[in-house]
């Protein structure tokens, strides 16, 4: 696998192209996007099913947001990984209804229905698309010490959602947290690192679509997963233009959303700048642009189908790392069957016939793939005789609040909950906002060490330095000039 990875690399310096511009041919294009697919399956049809029952819609109607959502995020996708004229990052990114606006949303459908989230999800998104130049210049805010922050905590904080998956998926059941259910996980988890360890290159890498395939099988054998409903329902389900009524448009809905829409531009970029670091390929702040314009204008259009913001999938990110494909064209593929299963609601119930059990399973390795490269990420930064050590706690922990505590913001205002609910959001804006404040704007830094600073090379302050003198020297633990005259050496004060 090293040997071809190496070829690979070669081939690219060679001819000049982009990782992320490599072309693997069709069967592996299909193999490789419906890993995607599978990957970020769960996650995708989560939003519009709490939604649909917290607006108390009809299994019908529910059943047409999922299809909605499905069908927006491949054009969302496509648009992202494709691209047009000044938008898409043209990155191997996976879209989908972000989870980031599902307490707003609940919020508005309380008071407007569907149709008040759909029109403060457009009139927010258009906003956010006109402010997306702001952000597009912020790429000299995130090196490698804000990235590594970011993708680590990225990591982190989707390994609830492993946990939860593993579980079972879904608290109602009474299967929830049976044994059952995280041995089928163990197993699971047991085969990607099986297939991982295989010498060929192509099981390897896909090791995680075949490790799900396997524990599906696996499941049905011992009569955990049922496929009996797949051909319950129309084949043929074309997305319909304002089913659920034409947007309407409240001020205090649009800016509960805009909010929502800034905290998604926010973890976009995060995403954006982390798949480019895992791509090895530069982000510029065009690209940053052209990403989080794609990001915006599927965020208008997706309402019109009956779907909601779209944003970058961490999980899928996490997936780029841990098998190494990194073409867009793959993500594209896989945007095309999201599309597909938009369209072909059979393929979708196929698809969710696949135990929450084994998606834990597989996504254990790679939710932890994600905080490993971020890891590697920031073992790159400088920590010698600087604040960094403690931006990176702090960071973290910080990040860590609500995947730890869920309800610590429960009495904090809306847009404070909104905000910091959000582990990746909150990590993000603590490690910018403390960049800017130790390692930009430095009027006022100590020239001393922080007492935080542990593991960092030996030092020396400048003024000790300064009271030495030419041909001063230390012998046997003792300081002398350049006659040979000990200098007594005073104790440090004790505090």
């Amino acid at each position: 696998m090293e040997e071809t990875a190496v070829t690979s690399m070669t081939e690219e310096r060679a001819t000049g192209q982009n990782p992320e511009d490599e072309r693997l041919g069709v069967c592996a294009n299909l193999a490789y996007g419906l890993q995607h697919v599978l990957t970020m399956y769960g996650g995708i049809v989560a939003v519009p099913l709490i939604l649909g029952q917290a607006a108390g819609l009809s299994s019908n109607d529910v059943g047409l947001l999922v299809t909605a959502s499905l069908f927006t995020g491949g054009l969302a996708t496509i648009l992202q990984t494709i691209g047009l004229p000044f938008f898409g990052s043209r990155l191997p990114l996976v879209q989908g209804v972000s989870f980031s606006g599902v307490a707003t949303m609940i919020a508005i459908s309380g008071n407007g229905g569907i149709p008040a989230i759909l029109g403060a999800v457009i009139a927010a998104s258009t906003i956010g698309l006109l402010i997306t130049p702001v952000f597009s210049r912020v790429t000299r805010f995130f090196p490698p010490l804000v990235t590594g922050i970011v993708i680590t905590t990225i990591g982190l904080t989707l390994m609830p959602v492993a946990a939860f998956w593993a579980m079972g998926g879904n608290k109602t059941s009474p299967d929830f947290g049976r044994p059952a259910n995280i041995q089928l996980a163990a197993v699971t988890l047991v085969i990607v690192l099986l297939l991982s360890k295989l010498g060929s290159a192509s099981i390897s890498r896909l090791s995680i679509l075949l490790a799900i395939i396997i524990g599906t099988g696996v499941a049905y054998a011992v009569g955990m997963t049922d496929f009996s409903q797949v051909m319950n329902g129309p084949f043929l389900a074309p997305p319909t233009v304002f089913h659920f009524g034409y947007p309407t448009f409240e001020v205090a809905a649009i800016i509960s959303m805009f909010i929502v829409i800034m905290v998604t531009l926010v973890e976009t970029s995060a995403d954006i700048l982390a798949v480019g670091e895992i791509v090895e390929t530069k982000v510029d702040s065009r690209r940053l642009g052209d990403g989080l314009r794609a990001d915006m204008l599927s965020s208008i259009l997706a309402p019109i189908f009956g779907s909601f913001t779209q944003s970058a999938f961490a999980q899928n990110v996490g997936l780029v790392a841990v098998t190494g494909v990194k073409s867009r064209y793959v993500v594209a593929t896989g945007g095309t069957f999201l599309v597909a299963l938009g369209l072909l609601p059979v393929m979708g119930r196929i698809v969710a016939a696949v135990p929450s059990s084994v998606l834990g399973g597989a996504g254990i390795v790679l939710f932890g793939t994600v905080a490993a490269s971020g890891i590697r990420a920031l073992s790159k930064v400088d920590y010698e005789n600087n604040m960094n050590l403690v931006i990176v706690a702090t960071s973290i922990g910080f990040g860590m609040i609500p995947i730890a505590s869920p309800s610590f913001y429960e009495h904090f205002p809306a847009w404070v909950a909104t905000i910091f609910h959000s582990g990746i959001s909150s990590a993000a804006l603590m490690a910018i906002v403390l960049n800017l404040l130790f390692n930009h704007l430095k009027l006022g830094n100590s020239d001393q060490q922080s007492v935080f600073v542990a593991g960092t090379e030996r030092t020396i302050r400048h003024q000790d330095i300064a009271r030495l003198l030419d041909g001063d020297r230390f012998l046997n633990g003792k300081l002398y000039d350049a006659k040979g005259t000990e200098i007594p050496v005073v104790a440090a004060k004790v505090h």
